[in-house]
């Protein structure tokens, strides 16, 4: 986590008391609801915190608005608005599950975050109630194709995507092109030696010639 530290907005170990606090609720609540995998939930600093924050490192001083598709048990936006808080910053997460946007919404109002949680799919919102984002996270929600199409109509000349990657992200890259034009930026992950971050720009459907 210690890697991280220089890119959070206040000291290091307030972070870690209110990632602590996050872990506890994320303990309680995966009884009744599955927010992630069982045989990770043991390995949640690592495995969900860390890989979180080492968006950290792509986010830009002018980063305002952050807007997280499918944000399920809160990955990656949760852990980056706990690193933020403080700041100027505000996390909008899209999570259509009742039961997970409920546990979203606790954890955003007992850590006091700058979260704003809508309870719907990012096809069913109209990108003015989001207001238009610096940078769009996305973590395990869909294949690259499918996530272009729900992500640009939120994207303007200056979003960016900072999206989570595995192993299968050059298939995905391929498949994408067949429809989307974008700049890419591929950087290895700190976290998953099979895995990528991967920074879009510029997203823009081909034209039909």
């Amino acid at each position: 986590m210690k890697p991280y530290s220089p890119y959070f907005s206040r000291p290091y170990e307030d972070v870690a008391a209110d990632l602590e606090s996050y872990a506890k609720l994320l303990e309680k609540w995966q009884s009744v609801q599955n927010l992630v995998s069982r045989e990770t939930l043991k390995d949640v600093w690592s495995r969900h915190f860390a890989d979180s924050l080492q968006l950290l490192t792509l986010t830009q001083a002018s980063d305002r608005l952050f807007l997280d598709l499918g944000s399920g048990g809160g990955f990656p936006a949760l852990p980056l608005a706990i690193a933020s808080k403080g700041s100027d910053r505000k996390f909008v997460l899209v999570e259509p599950i009742a039961r997970k946007v409920s546990f979203l919404r606790t954890v955003a109002r007992e850590l006091d975050l700058n979260v704003s949680v809508i309870g719907r799919r990012s096809d069913q919102i109209d990108s003015r109630e989001t207001g238009v984002p610096d940078v769009i996270t996305s973590r395990a929600l869909a294949a690259l194709p499918q996530l272009c199409a729900w992500m640009e109509p939120f994207f303007a000349a200056h979003t960016r995507a900072l999206l989570h990657k595995g192993a299968e992200h050059v298939d995905e890259l391929s498949e994408s092109g067949a429809h989307w034009l974008y700049d890419v930026l591929i950087q290895p992950s700190d976290t998953d030696v099979r895995g990528v971050m991967l920074t879009l720009t510029n997203l823009r459907r081909k034209s039909v010639s």
